[in-house]
């Protein structure tokens, strides 16, 4: 499992962590949890959601919940997180739901399903049976067309109406939330949506300060990682078992997290 994770990981995981700076803070009075990519895995939300009830029922601020994306794909229950996510929300929490690059490709396959088709080599195709999409037996070539056509006919309208509106970014306190990361040097009013969804090396390997720290997901790593400038929490739920959530209050930092699979 150890090696697969590593084939996952971009080359700047194995770096040298950097001197870190002066502790990035939220403002007194509240507390926020930060989720990784869940990529289809209800069992391990439903989880670290009752995790973090506990955590969080003897707080008495202001309680924000950030999903930085990746709730679809890869996992057998694409469906099934979103409807956890539309239907049963967190109590007393303020939600935040970030796009991921799965949930892009997605809409990307639904209006050029001829370009976007790769898309079912990287997760679409479990997400596709989760919506009861029949998909050709064997090693038929899939008509993509086709697969399109149904699954806009299965794909509630609720959850076209969420992927729709997801933003790209939330901001809160001196940190900033994003799925895949940012491109250094670049102010974040004019970084470009496919780096916030899919940058890898050059926003992993890059150890000089942000303007914010950067929470994000998309780049798998064993252990969540917190260097001087961001903290990566995408520890690969959909194989590992591993759901990780960042809790955030004043300048403190910690972790909460699934148990492994077990």
């Amino acid at each position: 499992m150890k090696d697969f994770v590593r084939r996952w990981l971009g080359e700047g995981a194995d770096k040298a962590e950097a001197p870190r700076r002066g502790a990035p803070e939220l403002e007194s009075g509240r507390r926020v949890y930060c989720i990784g990519d869940i990529h289809g895995r209800l069992d391990l939300l439903r989880d670290l959601h009752r995790r973090i009830d506990l955590d969080a029922e003897r707080f008495e601020g202001h309680k924000t919940i950030v999903y930085l994306g990746d709730y679809i794909d890869r996992g057998l229950q694409s469906r099934e997180v979103l409807d956890e996510l539309l239907d049963r929300p967190l109590a007393e929490f303020e939600s935040v739901h970030l796009l991921g690059n799965h949930e892009q490709t997605l809409l990307d396959f639904l209006q050029y399903p001829d370009h976007a088709v790769g898309w079912l080599t990287w997760g679409g195709r479990e997400t596709l049976l989760s919506y009861g999409v029949a998909l050709p037996p064997g090693f038929q070539r899939p008509d993509p067309v086709a697969l399109r056509d149904q699954l806009e006919a299965s794909l509630p309208d609720a959850h076209l109406a969420f992927l729709q509106s997801l933003p790209l970014t939330y901001i809160a306190g001196d940190y900033l939330f994003v799925h895949a990361g940012i491109r250094p040097g670049v102010p974040l009013q004019e970084q470009r949506d496919s780096d916030l969804l899919w940058i890898r090396q050059e926003f992993l390997a890059w150890e000089e300060p942000h303007e914010h720290m950067v929470v994000h997901g998309h780049s798998i790593s064993e252990t969540v990682e917190m260097r001087a400038n961001r903290i990566g929490i995408d520890t690969g739920a959909f194989c590992t078992g591993v759901l990780t959530c960042l809790v955030l209050e004043g300048a403190e930092q910690r972790l909460l997290q699934t148990g492994g699979g077990k």
